[in-house]
């Protein structure tokens, strides 16, 4: 069956309205612990968005234990969340739209992202997106902890044969080549030029995707 796979950050949801603040909330909590005393490394996390999270931590606290990355992210992902619940974030232009247009054409959608699963929950809640959603998929939920296993477990579970993975990251588009799907790059807030150049197509709006949809 043809189905679409969404990634969440930098894709669905404007992690971007969200990302600065939390971040600057966390590593002010590291300052007052005194264990930071740089500048927040924004620009950093803006660099490797979309890399599982240990990775993540890895970079933006190098030389840490892994007890203080795993606070950061904890304390990270409280503030995240607190954000989402307080309205601050928000969905792409047009996701909603695209979303129901898959619903009545009975296009299958599922979502398989490299947060964590409670963060995405909030996600999923706060916008209703199990309206249109069949399965959010946590890079959490499998050992390999990458993103192309992740894929290939939504196909296994949900007999997907052919389809989709949009997302703005090299992991989807490495994803989709290498389960045999088509590759979709958005060119949203974390995309790189030299990582969307490997995708089969490339968007600058979801809205481009009932064209592409169209097209097969």
């Amino acid at each position: 069956m043809f189905s679409l796979i969404f990634d969440m950050d930098g894709t669905l949801f404007q992690t971007d309205r969200i990302l600065e603040n939390s971040l600057h909330d966390t590593f002010n909590l590291l300052r007052t612990k005194g264990l930071w005393e740089q500048e927040t490394p924004v620009e950093k996390y803006r660099e490797i968005m979309g890399v599982p999270l240990p990775v993540v931590w890895e970079n933006l606290l190098p030389g840490y234990s892994d007890h203080i990355r795993h606070q950061a992210n904890e304390w990270f992902h409280e503030r995240l969340i607190a954000n989402i619940e307080a309205g601050h974030g928000a969905l792409y232009p047009y996701v909603e739209e695209l979303l129901q247009y898959c619903k009545e054409k009975s296009i299958p959608i599922y979502i398989a992202s490299n947060g964590q699963i409670e963060y995405l929950n909030a996600i999923v809640n706060y916008y209703h997106l199990d309206e249109w959603v069949t399965e959010t998929f946590s890079i959490q939920q499998i050992s390999s902890q990458n993103k192309t296993d992740l894929v290939r477990t939504i196909m296994e579970k949900y007999k997907v044969t052919k389809g989709m993975v949009i997302g703005d990251r090299l992991s989807d588009i490495v994803a989709a080549k290498e389960n045999g799907l088509i590759s979709i790059g958005c060119n949203f807030d974390f995309a790189q030029a030299d990582e969307l150049a490997q995708a089969d197509r490339v968007i600058d709006s979801i809205r481009e995707l009932k064209t592409q949809i169209g097209v097969l």
